[in-house]
């Protein structure tokens, strides 16, 4: 089985404890998921079986949507309820068309100090453990993008949005900063992950679903469909042989770039690169 589950991570599950779940439905193959989600969180975790695991590093910067519910008064350790409570202050008063203002704030490319529970690596060693350690560790800020945030309820003591943002956006963050900017202490209540690109308009699947169907392999999408952004190249089957013993192909007039490579039967071989209108391949998967 190689092919992609997008998955309905359900609350109070690690997203290794849920890819380990999946990978047992189907036989425990090797698998992986890109892009983690907390245990409060649900949502979208495309987890990738077999060969397609070959093919994650092509989705991790893809872009992300979130609905997240920020409560104020308190904010935590974790930034998010779970956490001991550091610091209090009630929502100064304020009205949409501020609010909308200040939100319009964290639109675009901005600085965002990750949490220091987050699975940020530090010498080998990711932050949370240091954090549950009691070890205090300076983060150092980042760029990310924010491309929108819509307010969909909001009240002195909770704001609900959408958001929709670039990979490594740290949604606890942006809560904890937004309630700072209102003059308030503020952390996540609730976070869901609406989609990844590119499975914007693709259904997801719970486990309980996943584990009484019959046949799980129709909640399984190709390998290709997490790389849209590719053009297809058909090769012949002299072609692909050459590929595969390592060899370059030549007289191919498509512009340089990476490409979805495909048999005369339609069948996904992998992904190439032209440059000067010299093929070779990228990665080819085993089984073709």
């Amino acid at each position: 089985m190689h092919g992609i589950v997008l998955l309905d991570k359900p609350l109070g599950l690690s997203s290794n404890a849920a890819l380990q779940r999946v990978r047992y439905r189907f036989g425990k193959i090797k698998a992986g998921h890109a892009g983690t989600l907390d245990p409060l969180a649900t949502g979208m975790l495309p987890i990738f079986l077999g060969e397609a695991t070959k093919f994650i590093q092509h989705v991790l910067s893809a872009r992300k949507a979130y609905r997240t519910t920020i409560a104020f008064g308190a904010e935590t350790a974790t930034a998010d309820r779970e956490g001991d409570i550091v610091a209090t202050a009630a929502l100064p008063a304020i009205d949409r068309a501020a609010l909308d203002t200040l939100l319009a704030g964290f639109v675009g490319r901005i600085r965002q100090t990750p949490p220091m529970y987050s699975a940020i690596k530090r010498d080998g060693v990711p932050l949370y453990k240091l954090a549950r350690q009691g070890e205090q560790v300076e983060v150092p800020e980042r760029e990310v993008e924010i491309e929108r945030i819509e307010v969909l309820a909001h009240s002195p003591e909770m704001l609900e949005i959408d958001v929709v943002c670039g990979s490594g956006t740290y949604i606890r963050s942006l809560g904890v900063d937004i309630g700072r900017a209102l003059g308030s202490a503020a952390h996540l209540a609730a976070l869901r992950r609406l989609w990844v690109s590119p499975f914007e308009d693709q259904p997801m699947v719970g486990l309980d679903l996943l584990n009484a169907a019959d046949d799980p392999t129709r909640h399984v999408l190709p390998i290709e469909a997490a790389m849209p952004q590719f053009p297809p190249v058909v090769l012949t089957a002299l072609e692909y042989a050459e590929l595969a013993f390592g060899r370059r192909v030549t007289g191919h007039p498509e512009a340089d770039g990476r490409f979805r490579l495909y048999g005369s039967a339609q069948q996904f071989l992998g992904l190439g690169l032209v440059e000067h209108g010299i093929l070779r391949a990228d990665r080819l998967m085993a089984t073709a």
